[in-house]
């Protein structure tokens, strides 16, 4: 790390650098934690939309997902954008969106999410 706010993680074999932006008194290193936490939704989003489509043979040519996100009063809400690329008709359209929204990171924060802290 080099600088302020600035946290280095480790996901198995990849190293990610996180930061807080220069308003925040971080020197923006990095995607935040909860730009990390919008791009795990987009990137499951994705994914589970692909192999959806693959393996109905449906002709996704590619997809895409925005996610923001954004405190209103006391709720964090992201904002999900998604789009389909391929001669898909309204019905295979409708399919990928309810599929999007049974990606396992989607299912895991509208869930009951349980935190366990311990201390070595």
């Amino acid at each position: 790390m080099n600088g302020p706010l600035e946290a280095a993680v480790s996901v198995g074999p990849h190293s990610l650098l996180a930061g807080e932006p220069l308003s925040a008194g971080g020197n923006d290193a990095g995607p935040n934690p909860f730009e990390y936490l919008a791009a795990a939704l987009g990137s499951c989003t994705v994914l589970t939309v692909k192999m959806y489509a693959e393996r109905k043979q449906w002709p996704l040519v590619s997809t895409s997902a925005e996610v923001t996100s954004e405190k209103v009063g006391e709720v964090f809400q992201l904002r999900r954008t998604v789009s389909f690329e391929g001669a898909l008709d309204e019905e295979q359209r409708k399919r990928l969106l309810e599929i999007a929204n049974k990606c396992p990171v989607h299912r895991a924060l509208s869930g009951t999410i349980e935190i366990k802290t311990s201390m070595v």
